[in-house]
């Protein structure tokens, strides 16, 4: 065999491997589940940056309702420490792997959540700060800001249902398997029961 032959040959060969590493990789759904996590993990990123939003909006919107709602310090106190609880936890890129420090995560938020809410309701007694320009303005961002939480919210979970969809079906769950890639946690409703009974109206 000449020398010229056996480049020509090695030459092929590489071809070939490398033609057989294409179609296994994408055959497999290799690269599928390295693009879909990487979705995933944007789509998370959103979701932390809306949250830190809305808690560095916090103190500010606490300090404007102190002057006027001095009274109502239980609740300025619950929003306060709804927010210190938030910081406890690590919204690490680990977390999309944790089910458990992520429930932790979620049941923070939601805390966070129920006690702005209760807070909006003690605005509603005090007339001279629902037209404070500096409150005004304050409860315009929170609520853009709680707006955005949903839309990045749901723009995870539909995230997460494609990655985790991709990694439970044949040939990719072989594949997910081998490469240690698992299901990731999703947002749930932590009150399904309470919210499917019907809403009473009174009057």
């Amino acid at each position: 065999m000449s020398q010229g032959d056996f480049f020509r040959i090695r030459k092929g060969f590489l071809i070939g491997f490398t033609g057989l590493i294409l179609f296994f990789t994408n055959s497999c759904g290799y690269n599928t589940i390295q693009v879909q996590d990487e979705q995933v993990k944007a789509a998370w990123s959103e979701v932390i940056n809306m949250y830190q939003r809305r808690a560095d909006l916090i103190p500010n919107l606490v300090n404007t309702v102190k002057g006027y709602a001095a009274q109502e310090k239980e609740v300025l106190i619950e929003v306060t420490r709804a927010r210190a609880s938030v910081g406890s936890v690590q919204a690490t890129p680990e977390i999309l792997n944790n089910p458990e420090l992520f429930a932790k995560f979620n049941q923070a938020q939601g805390q966070m959540t129920s006690a702005l809410s209760r807070l909006m309701v003690v605005v509603e007694k005090y007339p001279d700060l629902k037209s404070d320009k500096s409150f005004i303005g304050l409860q315009a961002q929170l609520e853009g800001t709680e707006n955005r939480i949903a839309v990045a919210r749901n723009r995870y979970i539909t995230a997460v249902q494609e990655y985790n969809i991709t990694v439970r079906t044949f040939p990719n769950v072989i594949t997910a398997k081998i490469f240690g890639y698992d299901v990731k946690p999703n947002f749930s409703v932590e009150n399904e029961k309470e919210i499917s009974k019907p809403p009473q109206v009174q009057f």
